[in-house]
């Protein structure tokens, strides 16, 4: 189906506005996928704050000239999907989760900062854990020492409670007649 020439710009400026937000793109091959199959990555990559679309490859080109995925138009050819994500690692880690249950969807690239990335930099990228993990990651490091001392300290406190008499009980020899 051909498009005229608004439409062609309407496609250029919803492909240009996507770039500008993204930090990542990834392009896969798709031929063969079932439509069922396509839906239930759509729906994975929606969840996941990923924009998964086809485009004619001319359009997409047009779009991400000026951008910092200028640097792999040159791979904009055949039958491709265009992943783009805010999150760094969101796009390629859909992409190649599904890619291993579906030998039909062929990673051929993406960009990531302005660097193109081959098959095997986009699996990389994959296998980041994504932001909300790292940031966990790094609070239980920072807490673990606290946590430590406060062991510890709860040890000490415990272990002088056991040899030493308590406060209470001076008072109490006190009061009682002997």
């Amino acid at each position: 189906m051909s498009l005229n020439r608004s439409e062609k710009e309407a496609v250029i400026g919803d492909v240009t506005s996507l770039a500008a937000k993204a930090q990542t793109l990834v392009l896969a091959e798709y031929r063969g996928i079932t439509v069922a199959d396509m839906t239930k990555l759509r729906n994975t990559a929606r969840s996941q704050g990923v924009t998964l679309s086809v485009f004619k490859n001319t359009l997409a080109r047009r779009a991400v000239a000026g951008s910092a995925f200028e640097v792999i138009g040159d791979q904009m050819t055949g039958p491709l999907i265009y992943g783009f994500s805010e999150d760094a690692v969101a796009a390629a880690k859909v992409v190649a989760d599904f890619a291993k249950t579906n030998d039909k969807l062929v990673i051929r690239g993406g960009a990531f900062g302005g660097k193109v990335l081959d098959v095997n930099g986009v699996k990389q990228l994959a296998s980041i854990p994504s932001k909300e993990v790292l940031l966990a990651q790094l609070l239980g490091l920072m807490q673990s020492p606290i946590s430590r001392t406060a062991r510890v300290l709860a040890a000490l406190s415990a272990k002088r409670g056991e040899g030493a008499p308590a406060t209470d009980a001076p008072a109490e020899a006190e009061a009682q007649p002997a």
